[in-house]
């Protein structure tokens, strides 16, 4: 289910997923299918990691790439899951093809 919340999002951030929900910035961003791809990805990933674990995992990896970088957006452009989703993002059959916990392979690139 998509929603729109523009009050909600901080700077150039537009979009979000908090399972099971997709919340978006504006109206308009619903046409933006690779956003909204994007945010499927991770509703995937949180899934597979049973919800909760995901939000820790994904807040920890912030934290430690946070200190790594010196910078938090850099850290957030970098978490496992930000990366997958990201680099997968156009690929519109990448749902459908993804093997579980593929966001492993992005933690140590």
């Amino acid at each position: 289910m998509i929603l729109v919340f523009k009050h909600f999002f901080y700077k150039n951030y537009v979009g979000l997923s908090l399972w099971p929900f997709i919340f978006l910035k504006n109206d308009a961003l619903k046409e933006d299918i690779f956003l909204i791809n994007h945010e499927k990805i991770h509703l995937s990933q949180q899934k597979e990691l049973l919800i909760i674990p995901f939000y820790i995992i994904y807040v920890m990896e912030w934290v430690v790439r946070s200190i790594y970088y010196f910078d938090t957006y850099k850290a957030y452009q970098n978490i496992s899951f930000e990366r997958e989703a990201y680099l997968n993002e156009k690929d519109l059959e990448y749902i459908k093809n993804r093997s579980a916990f593929s966001f492993i392979k992005y933690l140590w690139h």
